[in-house]
């Protein structure tokens, strides 16, 4: 037996040998690229092999995803999932994959809330005037998303629900023409998240009423949480973390998550983190992080159905 369990040990103290592949389902340089290229940058260090990032973006994450999913099994092949993987499952019906039980999980890296955000041509300073200014004008206040069942529309469909109030979805291809609309004050309300609107809340271009979590962000100490302003128990929380194919070996499990949660609990990185609008978070093992996965997938499929988002 001894002998036996040789060529394992081998294996663990060998991997990774070579360079260890990322696949981000989104477009380079937005909220889910950023902590991951950073996290890159660390486990190069502990991999002593380079860490490259593979932007497959597309169709609600699922193009990724499908990639992912039919990648060799060997660790080599990683995959940042989120909550908008969960949210294509619930959306679009015929998919390549099983988006719960065709993964290896690994460990959650981070939480990104949103912040409920207003061009200041619309005259609420507060969530509850805003709240008494759509009651007031059913459907004439236009609330802008990143795109029909993208993360932005369920913050903002939730908000709406729990708030009594009715206002109307313009969706957008992408964040970047809906954060340009929401600057003209083409539109005047929207759910993006506060990384990318930091600079803009601080020149006074938007103003700030919530931020989406259960507690304020240190970025916007400042602004309430949506639940302390006006709608109580509500919470909507963008999140990311690292998976594979499924079928990766648990010695390789076990290592990349002892390896992720050297860097996720470093004080450094988890300030880097929070200056790009995102806290770390992380699970205990991998199995804690599955039973996460397997939450999300049945609160994801709520909203949505809720939502009456659809992918035409």
């Amino acid at each position: 037996m001894v002998i036996a369990s040789v060529p394992l040990l081998v294996q663990a103290q060998a991997y990774p040998s070579r360079a260890v592949r990322v696949i981000i389902p989104f477009s380079a340089g937005g909220a889910a690229d950023v902590p991951l290229r950073i996290l890159g940058q660390r486990l190069s260090d502990i991999f002593k092999q380079q860490v490259v990032i593979e932007n497959r973006p597309g169709a609600g994450s699922t193009i990724g995803a499908e990639a992912a999913a039919k990648a060799a099994p060997d660790g080599y092949n990683l995959f940042m999932i989120s909550n908008t993987h969960f949210v294509s499952a619930a959306l679009y019906k015929r998919l390549a994959y099983d988006a719960l039980n065709d993964y290896t999980p690994v460990t959650q890296i981070t939480n990104a809330p949103n912040v409920l955000v207003v061009h200041p041509s619309l005259p609420v300073k507060s969530v509850k005037e805003l709240i008494t200014l759509a009651k007031a004008k059913p459907n004439q206040i236009d609330f802008v998303s990143s795109g029909n069942g993208s993360t932005q529309h369920l913050t903002g469909a939730l908000f709406i629900k729990m708030a009594g109030i009715q206002m109307t979805h313009v969706p957008y291809r992408g964040s970047g023409p809906a954060t340009a609309d929401l600057l003209a004050g083409q539109v005047t309300v929207g759910f993006p998240g506060i990384a990318g609107m930091l600079p803009f809340i601080k020149a006074g271009k938007l103003r700030a009423l919530g931020v989406s979590s259960g507690n304020r962000s240190p970025e916007l100490a400042d602004v309430p949480t949506i639940a302390e302003a006006g709608v109580p128990g509500y919470e909507m929380v963008s999140w990311f973390g690292v998976a594979g194919p499924k079928g990766i070996a648990r010695d390789v499990q076990t290592r990349l998550h002892g390896d992720l949660l050297r860097v996720l609990k470093n004080p450094d990185f988890q300030k880097s983190m929070r200056a790009a609008g995102q806290e770390v978070a992380f699970q205990d093992s991998p199995e804690k992080f599955y039973d996460f996965m397997k939450v999300e997938a049945t609160k994801w499929a709520r909203v949505v159905a809720d939502s009456g988002a659809r992918v035409e």
